[in-house]
C-alpha cells in the first residue's frame, strides 16, 4: 500500500510517499521549515504544500509531537500552544484534501523500528528513545504499541528529564560526549528501574553519533541504536495509518492509539 508519510517536528516538516509493505521511500523525502508561529492553520497549509510536490491525492499518516488521541493534539510541547485539544486529523483533511491519520510522533518512529528496524522479531519489552530537540519515547511489549507514553517528562533530581539528557541540551551547554552520557545514563538507569525493558533502540539524530557514547552507559538492559534514522518518522506515520485501516496489519494496541478525521 502507499501512503503519504508526513513527520512534524519543532524545526522542520518532512514527508514522502511510502511503500508500506517494504517500508521504502517511493520519492526522495522533501523537508520544509515548521513556520514560526507554529500555529495549526500554517502548518496545515505546510502540509498541503508538501502534498502538492508529491502531486498526491491519497492517505496521508502524521506523525505529531504530542500525545494524540482520536485525531486531536493534547499536548503542546515544542509547537504553538493552539494544537492543544484540536481535531488536527480533520483540520489537515479539510486543508490538504486528503484523509488524514494522527500518530504521536516517537509512536510513529518507533513502529517503523519494530517493523522494518532494529527492533524487528524483538520480543518482550522495548523502549524507543529518540533523542534530540527533546525526548520522545515508544513502549512496545510483544510488538505491541503502548501509546502516547511521556517519559521524555519525567523529573530526575526535581527537573525535567529534556533539560539535561537531549541533543539540544548537549550542544546548549557545550558538553562532551562522556559528560552528556552521564546525564542520558541516569535517565536510561531512571527507566530500566520504571519498566524493566529487555532492550532500549536509541534513535534521533544523535544515534549517529551511537560509538561516541555508548561506552559510558552501564545499563543491564541490551542497547542498540535506531536502523531507520531520519526516515522514521515518516514510514511509521504511514504504517499508522494503514494499522487503522486494517488493525490486524499492524502493532498497536487499539484504534484509539490513532485518529481517524471525520
Amino acid at each position: 500500500m502507499e501512503i503519504l508519510g508526513i513527520d512534524i517536528g519543532g524545526s522542520g516538516i518532512k514527508g514522502a510517499p511510502v511503500d508500506t509493505q517494504t517500508g521504502a521511500l517511493l520519492a526522495p523525502r522533501f523537508r520544509v521549515s515548521t513556520p514560526s508561529p507554529s500555529k495549526p492553520q500554517a502548518v496545515a497549509e505546510t502540509i498541503a504544500n508538501i502534498v502538492k510536490n508529491f502531486t498526491w491525492q491519497g492517505l496521508i499518516g502524521c506523525g505529531f509531537p504530542a500525545v494524540v488521541q482520536n485525531g486531536f493534539t493534547m499536548s503542546a510541547a515544542n509547537v504553538h500552544k493552539q494544537w492543544i485539544g484540536l481535531d488536527a486529523a480533520t483540520l489537515i483533511t479539510n486543508v490538504t484534501g486528503c484523509q488524514t491519520y494522527m500518530i504521536n510522533d516517537a509512536d510513529a518512529a518507533g513502529l517503523a523500528e519494530m517493523t522494518f528496524g532494529a527492533g524487528l522479531n524483538r520480543k518482550g519489552v522495548v523502549f524507543i528513545l529518540t533523542i534530540g530537540t527533546g525526548l520522545g519515547t515508544a513502549f512496545f511489549k510483544d510488538g505491541i504499541l503502548i501509546p502516547n507514553t511521556e517519559f521524555g517528562h519525567i523529573e530526575i533530581d526535581c527537573q525535567d528529564a529534556e533539560t539535561y539528557a537531549t541533543d539540544a541540551a548537549r550542544k546548549r551547554l557545550k558538553l562532551s560526549w562522556k559528560r552528556w552520557a552521564r546525564y542520558l545514563n541516569k535517565y536510561l538507569l531512571t527507566m530500566e528501574k520504571l519498566v524493566s525493558p529487555d532492550l532500549i533502540i536509541l534513535g534521533g539524530g544523535v544515534s549517529k553519533e551511537y560509538d561516541r557514547f555508548v561506552p559510558y552507559l552501564t545499563n543491564q538492559a541490551e542497547i542498540v541504536p535506531a536502523q531507520m534514522l531520519n526516515e522514521a518518522g515518516i514510514v511509521g506515520a504511514a504504517l499508522a495509518a494503514q494499522a487503522f485501516l486494517s488493525p490486524t496489519s499492524g502493532t498497536l494496541t487499539d484504534n484509539a492509539a490513532l485518529s481517524q478525521a471525520t
